[in-house]
Parts: C-alpha cells; sequence; structure tokens
C-alpha cells in the first residue's frame, strides 16, 4: 500500500516534470550536493575519520583524544595534556615512519638482528590514519607554508639531522630530505648562488630547489594537492574547499527555510486578501504599504550593531518582509478565481471559506507560486551573500560565500584567483541549478496545461 496516493493530475504533472531534463537533473544535482552538506563533517574536518593504533580503532569524529593517545609529541610550549591530535600530522608522521623502516630495512640485509633494532625503532609503522576527503575544518588555519622550513632549520643547526630529515619527508619534501639524508644540504646553503641568506628560506627564494617554491610565504596559499588544499587557503590560512562546503550548507539551508517560510505566509495572506476583499483587503494592504516602505538594509544595520545576528535571527528579519511579494499575485489571481463557476457552485453546496480558498482555488492560483519561489531562493541566496560580504550577515568566522568574496575583491588578493573563482564559480553554478528547477516545475505544474476545477 502506498505511503502517499497522489491525484492523476498531479502524478501527471511530475511525469512531466521528468521529462524536463534540465530541471529532473539539476534537482538531483542539487539534492545531492544538500545531502552531502548535511555530512560535511564526515567530509570536511581535521578530525580523523578512523585511527588504527597498536592494533585498536578509535573514532575521533565522535570522541576527543589529545595528543599523548597516540604518542604525538606537541609543539614547543605545549604540553600533550593540553591539546588534541594532530591528525594530519599524525598520518604523515606515521607514512614517514613507514618509508624510513622500509628504506633501512632493504639496507639490512638478512641479519635478524639488525631488523629487531629497526623494528624497535619505527613501533608506529603499521598504524594507520584515516582523513576525510578534506582534512580540514572550516575554522583552522594552516601556517605551514609559512612555518615548516624554520622548524626544519632549527633541527639542522642543533645538529640533528635526523629529526629533520624526517619532518622534510613527513611534509613530502622529498628532495630536501634526500640531500639532508645525504649531507648535500650543507654545501647547498653555502653556495650563495643556491640561497643568498644561508638558510632554506633563502633557498625557497633562490628557485633552484624548485619543490620548495612554494614554502616560505604567507596565506593566501594557491591550490595545492599534496597538502590537500585543493582550492587554496584564504587570507587566515584556511581552507577554501572546506568553507565553501560549510557555506554551502548555510546558504542552502538558509534559502530552503525563508523561502518556506516567506512563501507560505505570503501566499495565505495573499489569498485571502483576493477573497475575502472588503476591510480586511483595504487594512492589509495598508500593512503591506507600510512594511515596503522600511528600508530593509537599515533594519538589518540596526540590528547588527545591537545584537549579534545568528542563523534564526537573519532568517527572523528577513522573513519580515520576503513574504510580502508573493502577496500581490495571489491577491491577484484569487480575485480572478472566485468569479468561476466552480467557486460559486462550492459556496452553493455550503463549502466553509477556507475549504474554498485552500482546497478548491489555491490549486488553480499556483502558476505565480511555483514561478516566483526559485527567484525567491536566489534571491534569499543573494541576500545572505551580500549582508555578509558587507559585514552585518553570519559573525567571523561563520563559513560564508560573501566573506570569501570579500577576501577575493581585496587590492592585495586580487591576483589569487582561486579566492575569485571559487565563491563565484559556487554561487553561479548552484543559482543555475535552481534557476533550472523552478523553470521546469513551472512548466510542468502550468493550470493551462492540467487544470483541477472541482
Amino acid at each position: 500500500m502506498a505511503w502517499i496516493k497522489l491525484d492523476p493530475i498531479t502524478s501527471r504533472r511530475l511525469q512531466r516534470f521528468r521529462k524536463i531534463k534540465r530541471g529532473y537533473y539539476s534537482l538531483l544535482i542539487l539534492l545531492a550536493a544538500t545531502i552531502l552538506s548535511v555530512f560535511a563533517p564526515f567530509l570536511a574536518e581535521s578530525r580523523a575519520l578512523l585511527v588504527i593504533y597498536n592494533g585498536k580503532l578509535y573514532f575521533p569524529t565522535f570522541e576527543y583524544y589529545t595528543a599523548d593517545t597516540f604518542g604525538q609529541n606537541p609543539p614547543a610550549g605545549w604540553t600533550t595534556s593540553d591539546l588534541e591530535t594532530e591528525y594530519l600530522r599524525l598520518k604523515h608522521e606515521w607514512q614517514a615512519e613507514r618509508f624510513l623502516y622500509a628504506r633501512d630495512t632493504s639496507q639490512a640485509g638478512l641479519d635478524p638482528a639488525r631488523h629487531a633494532r629497526l623494528a624497535a625503532k619505527y613501533p608506529d609503522r603499521n598504524n594507520y590514519v584515516v582523513m576525510p576527503p578534506i582534512p580540514w575544518d572550516p575554522y583552522q588555519s594552516d601556517f605551514w607554508y609559512n612555518e615548516i622550513l624554520n622548524d626544519i632549520q632549527v633541527l639542522l643547526n642543533s645538529g640533528d639531522r635526523t629529526s629533520a630529515e624526517r619532518m622534510a619527508l613527513r611534509d613530502h619534501l622529498d628532495e630536501l630530505a634526500r640531500d639532508i639524508h645525504t649531507g648535500a644540504i650543507d654545501a647547498i646553503l653555502r653556495d650563495p648562488r643556491r640561497s643568498v641568506t644561508g638558510d632554506l628560506n633563502g633557498l625557497a627564494h633562490g628557485g633552484t630547489m624548485p619543490s620548495l617554491s612554494a614554502l616560505g610565504k604567507v596565506p593566501p596559499t594557491a591550490p595545492d594537492l599534496l597538502r590537500q588544499h585543493y582550492l587554496g587557503t584564504d587570507a587566515q590560512g584556511r581552507d577554501v574547499a572546506s568553507r565553501l562546503l560549510y557555506g554551502f550548507r548555510i546558504s542552502i539551508f538558509f534559502a530552503l527555510i525563508l523561502t518556506f517560510v516567506s512563501q507560505v505566509l505570503g501566499t495565505i495572506v495573499g489569498s485571502l486578501q483576493g477573497y475575502l476583499a472588503g476591510r480586511f483587503d483595504i487594512i492589509s494592504q495598508r500593512v503591506i504599504e507600510i512594511l515596503v516602505s522600511i528600508p530593509f538594509l537599515y533594519v538589518v544595520i540596526i540590528l547588527a550593531a545591537l545584537i549579534t545576528p545568528t542563523f534564526l535571527i537573519l532568517v527572523l528579519i528577513m522573513a519580515i518582509f520576503q513574504w510580502i511579494d508573493i502577496t500581490f499575485y495571489m491577491r491577484t489571481e484569487m480575485y480572478r478565481e472566485k468569479t468561476r463557476e466552480y467557486c460559486l457552485a462550492a459556496k452553493s453546496y455550503g463549502a466553509s471559506h477556507l475549504r474554498i480558498v485552500f482546497r478548491h482555488l489555491l490549486p488553480n492560483c499556483l502558476t505565480p507560486l511555483v514561478t516566483f519561489t526559485p527567484f525567491a531562493m536566489v534571491a534569499a541566496i543573494f541576500t545572505l551573500t551580500a549582508l555578509d560580504y558587507l559585514g552585518y550577515g553570519l559573525p567571523a568566522p561563520t563559513p560564508s560565500w560573501g566573506q570569501l568574496i570579500d577576501q577575493a575583491l581585496q587590492p592585495e588578493n586580487r591576483d589569487k584567483l582561486w579566492l575569485t573563482f571559487a565563491p563565484f564559480g559556487a554561487i553561479t553554478i548552484t543559482l543555475l541549478l535552481v534557476v533550472f528547477i523552478g523553470e521546469s516545475v513551472r512548466e510542468a505544474f502550468d493550470p493551462k496545461q492540467y487544470s483541477k476545477y472541482e
């Protein structure tokens, strides 16, 4: 037995929508993206999905583990009980240990004693970390590009070449690790043609070691597959792809909630205006005219100065104004439809006003609703992006497309094309999908195709 029984007209409308491929596939893509955004903590997060440590399974997504849980050394000035495990660094450390173990084992021959010493030297070689596809949360800053060479230089200055090599291997600086292992790094740094300053930063800026050319720089940094910044970082070193994903989740649910609330409220008010007319229509129209005359942006600025705008507060503020537009169209439709014979017949049979409006008239007044709802969603996304860009939207550091656009348009970042293309591309694709869906829904649900007079 079916849970939902559709009438024949609705079934034919849905079948017609499925035949309009651009709208149907746009709906599937947008639904898939929305569902994926719900599970964003499993797609873009600095915590590991799974850690296999000494034969035991750990799930850091659901539980907090300090650095000493997995034997990770903390940064200088911290103790292991003070901070959470850095899972991406832990993954790279264990990968480097497996590489060193394999290299040293191949040089150990068949000597069982040497193999035993190597097994004790590399105890974490059989441990693994499974990270999300984007191993960065939207609030995490990554200053690795500006710090890694300084960290390795400190180890070289102290004479700890083993740790310096492991750090270089950990972060996939294979060319530098090889030169440290062979001892060639000393001659390279003494050569003023390769390093003017005689250190690793000079080597990176000199360009004679191509694998270091992206280092020694401050954010924003360009896309980097090895570091898994697929769309680069912003001015605070935060991953752009992660912030785009979380920003999409905020934008799409903001638009869905706001559009649903405003369209439902506007449809009810507009339908009652057109059907009841008279005093109710006159009074409600005067109220609407007062609301229309209020400058929306000024209201937001004043409220943002008084209170911190949260997600729900912004939805509430915008819903106060957004429901008005659809009332004009629904009012006009109701004025026209209530003069039809089927409405007069329903009145003669004693049907209540609410039944006549919502059961008989409204199904034949859906053309403006299905036509303008997609544009209402587009307007909601645009408005939230604009408010975030102006600084009156969601408070920092909430991931938002408007904040990314603001960074991209700063004079010092205008040559950072990834900061421009990422948010503008995300907005363009999202709005195109919404418009295609709306256009197809309007065509499929057009009452001129299937009218419902009853």
